[in-house]
């Protein structure tokens, strides 16, 4: 797998830099104290969902075992490290030779999450797990977070389709990654061609308002346009008087026009009139596209719109108010020694302010009611109990340091619909409340 594939540039050859100072530090300390080689689990999880949200959506998976894979040491990286006096010789021999060679287990892509759930539980020796830690909640957080805001505009879509045009409201990098994301969280398509490049997501886009001004007269742009892209084009219709350019739109493509996009002004109250116009015109299979700083509470207010599409840019590839998921990776067991056969022990931190940690592998299993609808989140360690072996959420992603669940991106994306469709109704309301499954914990058994 290319550092293309994971949205970097190609001249980047490693994903070893993607993390924190302290990772190395604490790595050499490890190597020097004899406690580096020893067996660790570590969890992500959430201790909360962002204000208001009532579930979270797993996204940034796939580009997490890439960024795996592409986690090495090379020489630039081994000489910055050296020059910067970072790591000592030793610790630089060590990385040299790093390979993550333990095991990652995780929701799949695209599945919901809540408060308390083990997102990706990685497994290994202490060193090669720690230095995982910022490049997996960076991808995660940032990932999960515009999924999730993706997925509530989607909702409030119904059945019309969303189309992702934020690459020019974030970092040229961050589009890639917000685009696929968004994509998994039922988007149906991006302006971003990057995206479309590396992940195979439908890209659409035709023209902006400089290019009507850069005709003498607005006809001049539309003739232009349909002579290029043809009749089934989308005409952009409100950089002067909206009225007229629906009517000369319809003049120069004939009732064939796709589609006008509207990108300013009262939506609702425009969108009825051109909806009107453009049956009056004949047009009455040309869509009406609506685009200007929409949110999922915007999407929701035109439901009632006569409008065929949306366009989401910037609420999208901030996370509509909420850009990150505020995951974390905490230790929550490790070996007695460095003897491979050493049993593990559960660990967690201790400390107030609302950051308990609970310690021991998870596993986390989603019980459903008589109905077939979930009704809590379970989280435990030790022995699965019999009625929730079957509905274990955590799946093997990697196993002795091998990626063993590479999926095509429509894979996660129809994951997130039968993830959605398992919930209660309730999961899709905009207004404020609780997660829409409680989390409850069982523990007990042995860790090991």
């Amino acid at each position: 797998m290319s550092t293309a594939d994971l949205g970097l540039p190609v001249d980047v050859p490693s994903t070893a830099l993607f993390t924190d100072q302290y990772e190395l530090t604490m790595l050499q300390a490890a190597l020097k104290a004899g406690t580096a080689e020893r067996r660790s689990v570590f969890e992500v999880f959430t201790r909360r969902l962002p204000d208001g949200r009532r579930y979270g959506v797993v996204a940034g998976t796939g580009r997490v075992l890439d960024a795996v894979e592409n986690f090495r040491f090379d020489a630039g990286v081994l000489r910055f490290l050296r020059e910067r006096g970072i790591v000592g010789e030793e610790t630089l021999d060590w990385l040299a030779g790093y390979r993550f060679s333990g095991d990652i287990w995780g929701y799949p892509e695209g599945e919901v999450y809540f408060p308390g759930s083990p997102i990706m539980r990685v497994e290994g020796s202490f060193a090669e797990c720690v230095l995982l830690e910022t490049v997996i909640l960076s991808i995660l957080n940032h990932d999960s977070a515009i999924a999730a805001a993706a997925s509530r505009m989607s909702s409030a879509a119904g059945d019309r389709p969303l189309i992702e045009m934020g690459a020019r409201r974030t970092h040229e990098l961050a589009a890639v990654a917000a685009a696929r994301a968004a994509y998994v969280g039922g988007f149906a398509s991006t302006s971003d061609l990057a995206a479309g490049f590396r992940y195979g997501i439908p890209t659409v886009g035709t023209s902006a308002h400089a290019f009507t001004l850069l005709h003498d007269r607005e006809r001049d742009a539309f003739q232009a346009q349909v002579n290029t892209m043809g009749r089934g084009t989308t005409l952009l219709v409100d950089t002067y008087d909206v009225a007229e350019a629906v009517r000369t739109a319809v003049e120069v493509a004939g009732p064939e026009l796709g589609a006008v996009r509207i990108d300013s002004g009262d939506l609702l109250l425009v969108a009825h009139r051109v909806r009107q116009q453009l049956d009056e015109l004949g047009a009455t299979n040309t869509r009406i596209i609506v685009t200007s700083d929409l949110d999922e509470y915007a999407i929701a207010s035109l439901a009632a719109a006569p409008v065929d599409a949306y366009g989401v840019g910037t609420q999208l590839v901030t996370g509509s108010g909420h850009p990150t998921c505020s995951m974390v990776y905490k230790l929550v067991a490790r070996a007695e020694s460095a003897d491979p056969k050493a049993p593990l022990v559960p660990v967690a931190k201790k400390s107030s302010g609302g950051k308990l940690s609970i310690g021991g592998r998870k596993w986390a299993a989603r019980r459903l009611d008589e109905q077939g609808v979930a009704e809590a989140e379970v989280v435990g360690t030790g022995p699965v109990p019999d009625g929730l072996v079957d509905r274990q959420l955590l799946v093997e992603l990697v196993k002795g340091g091998e990626v063993v669940a590479r999926e095509p991106l429509d894979a996660p994306r129809e994951r997130h619909i039968a993830a959605l469709a398992n919930l209660p109704l309730s999961a899709t309301q905009l207004s404020r409340g609780e997660p829409v499954l409680p989390t409850e914990y069982a523990t007990g058994g042995t860790v090991g």
